[in-house]
Order: structure tokens, then sequence, then C-alpha cells
């Protein structure tokens, strides 16, 4: 496939700037494959399109608030995104820095914070790529407790395409987390879980479906364009998961009893394919690479949940290896022409097929 394949006009209003007014009453656009009907309905209809029977399976890692602002000694501003946490007693994380260029080892940044507390952290090292040259990150050691750092400095990360001029908002802290967030660091909200309340939760229980968990750590990477025209050529970022052992049992368990496993989020796809490739998913904490587009076979999932995407994004790029390239472009167009919402903050989609054997 070529970058081009994955190309469409996205008119700027469909790109969603707040979220809908509940977080149920987004709307969902529901596929049947391979050629089966299309239907317009609301995400809180999900409970009569899933069935007795079928496990969905949600990414409950929790989005922190990573993005720190500071300044050098010299006055000079730094903005901060730390995107992992690098393993130590220490708090040290892996930070991508703006400028980074101005930063030096050993020089400590004043952060700015919401209370009259004084924070800070120190650069320690530039890592320098495989081209031998510094990278835009620097690892960092946060100075002081950790917590209290994070609550009175850090701002949720939001996605460049919401435009914040001001920062996130409170309406941003309580609807850019999923209600079942739990723990790990993601520089990103597992978007197709904002749509659930927990009275869809246990809507979806008492109708027979099983849910499961896993985790993992969305990082920048998801926003990371795509720059080959040949998509052989793309390195696809690295992300950690952690696949739960009651989580494989309840796959297994699903398979064995004729259900369908059903996605909830790209990443909880990526996830499960990864698992299944690397060991023939077994329980324990991984880093996976794995670039799903069109070709490529799913071995786990059913069924998938998840918002609208990017033009020649990645995430795009796995919809159509799971739906087929010439149904997801009838698929998008049908939403760009009905108005739905895009991205982040935007509607769902729900790709359903009967489960393989």
């Amino acid at each position: 496939m070529r970058l081009s394949d994955f190309d469409f006009e996205l008119p700027p209003e469909r790109i969603a700037q707040r979220p809908a007014e509940r977080r149920d009453a987004a709307r969902l656009l529901v596929e049947q494959l391979p050629d089966g009907p299309r239907r317009d309905r609301r995400f809180a209809d999900l409970v009569e399109e899933l069935r007795s029977g079928d496990l969905l399976v949600l990414n409950d890692v929790r989005v922190r608030p990573a993005r720190l602002h500071g300044a050098r000694p010299t006055g000079g501003r730094v903005e901060l995104l730390l995107i992992e946490r690098v393993p130590g007693e220490a708090p040290r994380y892996l930070a991508m820095a703006r400028p980074a260029a101005k930063l030096r080892e050993g020089m400590e940044l004043r952060l700015e914070g919401r209370s009259s507390g004084e924070f800070s952290v120190r650069c320690l090292e530039r890592p320098i790529g495989p081209d031998g040259e510094p990278e835009p990150h620097w690892v960092i050691e946060l100075l002081g407790d950790e917590e209290a750092l994070f609550a009175n400095c850090g701002e949720l990360p939001l996605p460049p395409y919401i435009e914040r001029p001001a920062g996130p908002d409170a309406e941003d802290a309580e609807r850019y987390q999923t209600v079942y967030a739990r723990s790990g660091l993601a520089v990103a909200a597992p978007t197709a879980g904002l749509h659930f309340t927990p009275e869809l939760l246990a809507r979806l229980g008492d109708a027979g479906v099983e849910r499961a968990n896993l985790t993992l750590d969305v990082g920048p990477g998801t926003f990371r364009p795509v720059q080959h025209e040949n998509l052989d050529e793309h390195p696809m970022h690295a992300e950690s998961f952690e696949l739960p052992a009651a989580t494989v049992e309840a796959v297994q368990r699903t398979r064995a009893a004729g259900g369908r496993v059903i996605a909830c989020g790209t990443t909880t796809v990526r996830a499960l394919e990864s698992a299944a490739r690397i060991d023939g998913l077994q329980p324990g904490r991984r880093t996976t690479r794995l670039f799903l587009k069109p070709g490529e076979r799913f071995h786990v999932v059913d069924g998938m949940i998840t918002n609208f995407h990017l033009p020649k994004s990645t995430l795009l790029m796995l919809v159509a290896a799971f739906a087929g390239i010439e149904r997801m472009r009838a698929a998008y167009q049908h939403a760009i022409e009905q108005g739905y919402r895009f991205y982040s903050y935007g509607d769902a989609s729900l790709w359903l097929r009967e489960p393989q054997s």
C-alpha cells in the first residue's frame, strides 16, 4: 500500500474541539463486515449491538499530567513532555524538550506551578540517535516529591488539533480520561473509551457482555506522521503494554464458547494482536512495534470500537487492515457527509464480524 491511499479531505469543522454533552451521547457508526449493513446509532445503543457471550477488552491506562512548563537559569522558557519512566529508584523520565538544544547536563529547570511551592527538575543526559545525532529528548530527574510535582505543575497533554490557547481546562481534566482509567503513563487517552459511562458498562454486563482490561502506555508516537510513500519504510513507534492473565483467560474462554472478542480502541487491538504474534497470547509486560496495515491477518480481535482518525495516519491504516480499504473509505465518506465529529473528542465507530475459528 501507498501513503496516498489513505488520504481524504476532512472539513476543519468536523474536528471536535469539545466532547459531546454526555459521554454516551456521541454518535456511533456501525459497520457489519464484510459486506453487511451500515447503521447510524448513538453510543448508548452499544448494548444492542453487542450480544451475550461477547468479550469487551478495554485499555485502562491513565493519562498523566505529563506536560511541564518551566524556565532555564537564564530565564528562557522550556516545555517538557514526559513520555517514559526510566527504571530505577529515582524518579527519572525520558522527556521531549523544547528547545532541546538549549539544555545542558546538570542544568536545573524551575517549573511553573499552580501553588506557592517551588518545584524543579534536573537535566541528566541527551540520548544519541542511531544516526549519531542528538535526539529531541532528555533524561530528566524530578527533584522533590513526584506526586506533588505532578499535582502542582503537570498539565494534561491534549492533542495538537484540540485548540486551548490557555491550556486544558476543568472539562478536559474530567472528560479526557476514561471512567475506568487505573494506572500507567499515557500522554494521550485511549479515546474510544471516553464514551463509556459506569451505567453503560453495567448495562453491558447485565446483557451478558464480559469485560476484561489491559494496559498500554499510549505514547507521543501515536501522533507521529507517516513520512514515506512506501509504507514498508515507515519506522513504527514503540509502546509498552501489560496483558494480565485474567484477560488471556477471558479471551480463551470467549473463543471456546463461540463469542466475539471486541477491542475498545486501536491501542487495545495493537496490544492483543502483538501478544498473539510475540508468544501466542501469554500474560506479561512487553513492548510492541507492530504496524497493522492492509494485508495483515488478525489473530484475536473480532470487533473494534474506535473514533475517526487522521488522514494518512497509522491508526487509519489499522482500521483499513481490519475492515478492508474500500469499506473504510466508504464508511469515512458516509461519516463526513452525515456530520460525524472526528478525532479524540469526536464520535465513534463499531466494526464487527463473526468470530474466527
